[in-house]
């Protein structure tokens, strides 16, 4: 960045002096440039070698509101440190004067995440230590965990037979099935239209999970509510009764949890908390919950072994096995536990892990993942780079590689590889990528309805939803229903950057938000869901 300051001097009487900014011309020692007595010229610059400082050295306060305001990424932040003298020196701003410029905005960043506000001084002290030892490392690790999982945004969220819509303002709606008060309203009766759920007034939720006819929601306090069955052990087991709770309630073990997200498979209930710690409970068989506790466990107990140092920014879990995206100064890395049948673990083989395992293949594939998803038999990921991996279970071609094989380790979807993903979701035998220019690919299981018009073929390669790409407007999130039981199938919800709210596949129980047709049970088509506002 290079820039010329013309000064007026007191004896001229031209108006106030003004900062232009203009690039410099080389200097050519054959030519000699006459310039005007009344005005010097300085030449600023970025780095130690060249004449000059930085335009805005005398003050920081203006560079720091601009790097503040700015959201800069800390990526962005670094290379200013690295190329600017001004911006790694000591900037003699509170909370600590020895802090560049660059690590005072990246702390001025952080505070403005809402399960930031709320650690105390050894707290985030400890997370700066997990992160690397550095603000603008937190803030990496804070905005990670936020793109995963949409944490403080809007975000719907498809459920074996019912639905989950929270909004930007904590405002959380239901509906869909509700034989087991899933949906939180104090009934047991089906809501076919979305209904935001009164008893959550004043409590601003930030993250939510479903399962087989339950739900979790995470406040900004870090506090976990949940309502349905309160039963997360296999049916064939003999357990204690399960009870059915119809409107929210918090959850009493994990109150000594600070909880940023919830995960649920069929098998296990996992939670993660903001200091990036990884917690299962209940299924406390070993090698499905990563600790040797009894079989219907009901404490959270933390995952340890190669996470046990290790901050996690999202989980995310299939039907018996659970996925861990680790955040770590050189780059993201992902680790996996449970049943490796089908190979949706990722190691190259079926065997299933006690403990959580780094996944390998992606340094091989010099890919770094961003973004974590798991379906009810098979995963996904985003790379940085927007490159989209899958493996596992390959049936109906939900791996999108053109064959039902499963796959051992992830593998690069070549159907993708003129596409730049920023999302991907994974269901039980169909996946869906979003582009970064808001278009949307499914493959996998037609019966499942991928939004391909009410073709029920099967896709082994990633096909554009051209449904999607009729309604003009660019979306930004997908969820779908990852693992489907008896009488429920799948449906889908696509949203897109205005927070407009786009429904299709099965709708018998009032799940899509949408009416249907007289006899009808599914839309094969997206329809806009009305009542919510997601902006």
């Amino acid at each position: 960045m290079d820039t010329t300051i013309a000064t007026a001097t007191s004896n001229d009487v031209s108006p106030a002096a003004t900062l232009q900014l203009h690039s410099i011309i080389p200097e050519i020692p054959d030519v000699a440039m006459e310039l005007p007595s009344f005005l010097s010229l300085k030449r600023q610059c970025l780095g130690n070698s060249a004449p000059g400082e930085f335009f805005l050295a005398s003050c920081p306060s203006i560079a720091l509101h601009v790097l503040t305001t700015c959201d800069l990424d800390p990526r962005d932040l670094a290379k200013l440190e690295a190329t600017c003298s001004f911006f790694r020196k000591p900037a003699n701003f509170s909370p600590d004067l020895e802090l560049s410029i660059s690590e005072v905005a990246a702390l001025d960043i952080c505070q403005k995440r809402a399960i930031f506000k709320r650690m105390g001084e050894e707290e985030r002290q400890e997370i700066k230590r997990k992160c690397g030892g550095s603000w603008k490392l937190v803030l990496s690790f804070l905005l990670s965990g936020e793109f995963g999982n949409r944490r403080e945004k809007s975000q719907p969220l498809a459920g074996p037979g019912h639905s989950i819509a929270v909004t930007s303002k904590g405002v959380v709606y239901s509906f869909g099935s509700n034989g087991s008060g899933q949906l939180g309203h104090g009934t047991v009766e089906d809501a076919w239209q979305p209904r935001p759920i009164t008893s959550l007034n004043g409590i601003r939720i930030i993250q939510a999970a479903l399962g087989a006819d339950r739900t979790m929601l995470i406040s900004d306090a870090g506090e976990v509510y949940a309502f349905g069955k309160d039963c997360f052990s296999d049916p064939g087991l003999v357990v204690q009764e399960t009870k059915v709770i119809t409107t929210p309630q918090r959850v009493k073990s994990l109150t000594e949890i600070f909880v940023v997200q919830a995960a649920i498979g069929y098998h296990c209930t996992a939670v993660l908390s903001r200091e990036g710690r990884v917690y299962t409970l209940s299924w406390g068989k070993d090698e499905r919950l990563g600790h040797g506790t009894d079989l219907n466990c009901l404490l959270p107990q933390p995952l340890l072994g190669a996470l046990e140092n290790v901050p996690v920014v999202q989980i995310a879990a299939g039907f018996c096995y659970l996925l861990a995206l680790a955040f770590q100064p050189t780059g993201m890395s992902v680790y996996s536990v449970g049943c490796g049948l089908g190979g949706k673990l990722g190691h190259g083989s079926t065997v299933s892990e006690k403990q959580p395992r780094l996944i390998e293949e992606f340094s091989l594939l010099k890919m770094e993942p961003v973004m974590i998803s798991a379906g009810a038999w098979h995963a996904a990921v985003v790379g940085r780079d927007g490159r989209v991996c899958t493996w596992g279970w390959g049936r109906y071609g939900c791996l999108g590689h053109g064959t039902e094989e499963f796959e051992l380790a992830p593998k690069v979807v070549e159907g993708l590889k003129d596409v730049k993903a920023v999302h991907v979701a994974a269901g039980e035998y169909n996946t869906f990528v979003v582009s970064d220019d808001g278009q949307v690919y499914s493959f996998g299981c037609g019966e499942a309805n991928l939004g391909q018009g009410g073709v029920e073929e099967n896709t082994l390669t990633p096909k554009l939803v051209s449904s999607l790409k009729e309604i003009k407007e660019r979306v930004v999130h997908v969820s779908l229903t990852k693992s489907v039981s008896f009488p429920w199938t799948g449906h889908t919800f696509a949203m897109t950057e205005s927070g407009t709210l786009y429904a299709f596949g099965s709708g018998g129980r009032g799940q899509l938000g949408v009416k249907l047709g007289d006899n009808m049970m599914e839309r094969a088509e997206p329809a806009k869901v009305i009542g919510i506002d997601l902006s």
